[in-house]
């Protein structure tokens, strides 16, 4: 089955995990997607085999694989005039330019928007970058850690106020994967506008401004009031006035959570399948503001009903709740979860299975391929440019490609 970019062809000079997400989405969307590594040294992410206690050994390495699933790799060194030349020859026939070297790094190696678009000027040149591409700040890098997470908002917003410590991010590459979907997005919009009007477009996505979004409704709020948005204290309920917007925890020491935001509509309901059917006809639940004003008694009477069965058995027992609940689930417990397979959120990508995008089409999983190895299609991608072998010879000679 073809994919809504099939034709499209993206040329990727970027490296570690933001940039590099935004091109595997393209690539599950059916792009041709070169992805341009350092002639010796590859991608540093390659050789990140340790993320927090977890190590991996051997291949294929899944720091790898998330964000460069489908690709092509080519090895150039762009330092050297030999590897840049190629550069721009791929450049000429490419529909998306997607980096993320900083702007000094970009004038060095002349391959900044103006360069490129000196030899293809319909080519959309897509930037990645820590801090966006304007300000005093332009030229300085990030990770999701510093940018997305600590600077956009969400560390301090999530972090309780007597907790001692700032929560860090849930997993590697968290603002980064959530960035580089924004990017995908931004760069589909400017080949419609392209299409359209004939129009090539810069494209910009920012860790910062990525995390901010992802603040929006919080950071709006705090902005209207004066006052910052803060994480509740810990052992303290989700919202106090609503017992029926919160975590619980089971027998077996899980969490199943509730986010009714209608708690006398669903009141009734949540009695009846914890078997407590009398407590629908207790008049201190018997209306939204009773509820309120009663939403600790709520909460302990709650606390202990949950306590009495295990996360198993409250999941079969909710099947028929109307209200939204869901499980509290680990990354592991994911991979046996029924609506995550029924929609094929997990897909097998060579050897692995990887988290498909979160964008299907036709109501249809994208197809992975596995992420390249290094350099792999260094000489199938010269080739298909036109290079002779005498040529491809001398590259590899002189160093300019891997």
């Amino acid at each position: 089955m073809s994919g809504p970019l099939d034709g499209v062809r993206v040329l990727e000079v970027a490296m570690y995990g933001f940039v590099p997400s935004a091109g595997a989405v393209l690539a599950d969307w059916g792009a041709d997607v070169v992805k341009v590594e350092h002639a010796v040294t590859g991608d540093p992410q390659r050789g990140l085999r340790r993320t927090g206690k977890y190590v991996i050994e051997g291949d294929p390495n899944p720091n790898i694989e998330h964000a460069n699933r489908g690709k092509r790799s080519i090895g150039l060194d762009l330092a050297n005039p030999g590897g840049r030349e190629v550069l721009f020859e791929l450049a000429e026939r490419a529909d998306v330019f997607l980096t993320n070297f900083l702007p000094g790094a970009r004038k060095k190696l002349g391959i900044d928007v103006d360069d490129v678009r000196a030899v293809n000027p319909k080519v959309i040149y897509a930037r990645g970058s820590g801090l966006g591409p304007r300000g005093a700040e332009a030229d300085k890098g990030g990770f999701d850690m510093t940018a997305f997470w600590c600077r956009g908002a969400t560390a301090a917003s999530i972090t309780p106020s007597d907790l001692d410590r700032l929560i860090n991010p849930p997993a590697p590459a968290y603002g980064d994967t959530i960035s580089g979907t924004n990017l995908a997005g931004g760069i589909t919009a400017a080949l419609f506008k392209r299409e359209r009007t004939g129009e090539p477009s810069v494209v910009d996505v920012s860790l910062l401004g990525s995390g901010m979004w992802a603040m929006g409704h919080a950071i709006a709020v705090s902005l209207h009031l004066g006052q910052p948005w803060e994480a509740p204290p810990l052992d303290t309920h989700g919202a106090p006035t609503n017992p029926l917007s919160g975590l619980y925890r089971t027998a077996d020491g899980h969490h199943v959570n509730l986010v009714m935001l209608q708690p006398a509509k669903f009141w009734p309901d949540v009695c009846r399948h914890i078997d407590r059917p009398e407590l629908a006809e207790d008049p201190r639940f018997a209306t939204t503001e009773k509820i309120a004003e009663n939403t600790q008694a709520a909460v302990e009477i709650l606390n202990e009903v949950f306590a009495t069965r295990t996360l198993a058995e409250w999941s079969e027992r909710f099947a028929t709740l109307s209200g939204p609940w869901a499980p509290v689930q680990n990354t592991l417990q994911l991979r046996d979860d029924g609506q995550v397979r029924a929609n094929e959120y997990l897909v097998k990508a060579g050897e692995l299975e990887l988290v498909a995008n979160p964008v299907q089409f036709d109501v249809t999983a994208p197809v992975l391929g596995p992420a390249p190895e290094f350099a792999a299609q260094t000489e199938e991608v010269l080739l298909e440019l036109g290079l002779g072998w005498d040529r491809i010879a001398a590259l590899k000679e002189s160093g300019a490609v891997a």
